[in-house]
């Protein structure tokens, strides 16, 4: 008897999609390697011109390929980031009606067990990153762009430093499409503000450089509450502000 509850099957467009992926990496393809001619393709995969070209469109849109023009060109591969990922938890929240705050809430959430994983796992290579978002952020004191750069690389930095790639995706994804400094939501940073963040940044960084993921954990929590209470009194219609999808 058929569950009248299964779901439909996969479109044929998108199992072939999954096909090529996984022959990709059981083939040991990298970036800036090319697909096989169109024909070749075609025949390989026993699939028509059309579905073969949706397969592939879908996957330039999920940035694993992209197209080389003229003679010799063709589908390349490419190294996916979180923009698609990005977008598409911005349409989500969007269409949700989603606040700005949810974003705030979120790290709240996750962002003390990237300190604490950091503290046990960061490499010699991240922690010299993590210290020179210091440095930088210390030299943007007085200039906006630049501090705010380096804000943002210094919680990136500790998202991956963390050794799980699904906290680095997330965050590079909430920097890229939602802004997690705020600031495109209207939130400001003074002098005084900055020098706070700085000296929260320090205390962060000396607990993750001397391996001590608890204290790690507990002042990244402090940080990003002492943010949440700032914009709570300074800026509460900037958490307010809906999320929308920018490019």
């Amino acid at each position: 008897m058929v569950n009248s509850n299964s779901t439909k099957p996969q479109k044929t467009a998108l199992l072939l999609a999954q096909r090529i992926v996984r022959d990709i990496e059981q083939q040991g393809l990298g970036p800036g390697e090319k697909l096989p001619p169109e024909r070749l393709m075609m025949d390989s995969y026993d699939a028509g011109r059309g579905t073969l070209r949706e397969s592939l469109r879908f996957l330039e849109l999920q940035g694993v390929l992209s197209f080389k023009p003229g003679p010799g060109g063709g589908p390349v591969i490419r190294r996916p980031t979180a923009d698609s990922l990005g977008t598409t938890l911005a349409l989500l929240l969007q269409f949700d009606h989603a606040r700005y705050r949810v974003v705030v809430e979120a790290r709240a959430a996750f962002e003390p067990l990237m300190a604490q994983l950091a503290a046990e796992r960061i490499t010699a290579d991240r922690l010299g990153e993590l210290e020179q978002t210091l440095v930088d952020m210390e030299a943007g004191l007085t200039d906006a762009e630049v501090y705010l750069d380096a804000n943002r690389r210094f919680h990136r930095t500790i998202a991956w430093a963390s050794d799980n790639s699904l906290f680095g995706f997330l965050v590079d994804a909430m920097v890229g499409a939602m802004d997690i400094s705020g600031h495109t939501q209207g939130i400001e940073y003074p002098a005084r503000r900055r020098q706070s963040v700085l000296k929260a940044h320090r205390g962060i960084y000396e607990a993750i450089a001397g391996a001590r993921p608890a204290e790690a954990g507990e002042a990244m929590g402090a940080h990003v509450g002492e943010y949440l209470a700032y914009a709570e009194r300074k800026y509460p219609e900037a958490l307010d502000k809906p999320i929308t999808w920018n490019i």
